[in-house]
């Protein structure tokens, strides 16, 4: 009987392929091969596979042994933990993030939280509940969802790490980063997120793995773990489907 429920889903499954292709999560264009990018298109995706820095995620030289932290995060250690992301946040791989942040496209969250479990295998292991980056009352409300919320939710699907969803909150409405400085988005977000005091236990002497589309200096990020240590947290790593890399790279 299992077998020929099997068998029925993988028929429907091409059946529907067949009639309604998979749209390219790049291009938009239909039929371009199996699955959600074409080979082209997931070839020139920067996949952060290989060495990274432990703090914060950036490719290091093939040469550095697991557990090495560039010299950015030496100079000025992060406020979490571990961070990881799966791939470059660059002009090939623009659109698989912009897509899902300003557009709410949702077909990619099967594949973006495979990437993401991948590079944050070991984040997850040990973590004891995720908690995505929230966005503002305001802002939730104009726009309708939170990818980050999205993305959390679709690696708790995949792997059985619970969410805390709604355990950070943004205490006041900030403008957007885009444009600033790394100074300037610290000050930005400096103070702008608290832990909801009826969710205080859902992190307190937990490992909470943090949950984002995109690192980019690591400011909102930082403000998130430092509400998170003042609950209670005893430890906060950090999962972004992307992130951006720089020639010398400062990600506080």
């Amino acid at each position: 009987m299992e077998q020929r429920r099997s068998r029925s889903k993988v028929f429907l499954r091409n059946a529907a392929d067949f009639l309604w292709p998979p749209r390219s999560l790049v291009s938009r264009e239909r039929g371009l091969g199996k699955g959600p990018l074409a080979p082209h298109e997931f070839g020139q995706i920067h996949f952060l596979g290989g060495a990274v820095c432990d703090r914060c995620g950036a490719p290091l030289g093939a040469e550095m042994d697991e557990g090495a932290v560039c010299a950015a995060c030496i100079a000025r250690p992060p406020r979490w933990d571990r961070a990881r992301a799966a791939f470059v946040y660059e002009a090939s791989s623009r659109r698989l993030v912009l897509d899902l942040k300003r557009s709410g496209r949702r077909d990619g969250l099967g594949t973006f939280s495979g990437w993401m479990a991948q590079a944050g295998r070991s984040l997850l292991d040990e973590a004891d509940v995720m908690a995505p980056v929230p966005l503002h009352y305001a802002r939730l409300v104009s726009r309708g969802f939170n990818q980050s919320a999205w993305l959390a939710g679709a690696l708790a699907r995949r792997t059985g790490v619970p969410v805390a969803v709604d355990a950070l909150k943004r205490t006041r409405r900030t403008p957007t980063q885009g444009g600033l400085s790394a100074r300037a988005r610290r000050r930005n977000v400096a103070g702008a997120f608290a832990v909801r005091p009826r969710r205080a236990g859902s992190v307190q002497g937990k490992r909470v793995l943090l949950i984002d589309d995109v690192l980019t200096t690591g400011a909102t990020l930082g403000a998130c773990t430092r509400a998170l240590k003042k609950a209670g947290a005893r430890h906060v790593d950090v999962l972004v489907l992307a992130r951006v890399v720089r020639e010398t790279d400062v990600t506080i």
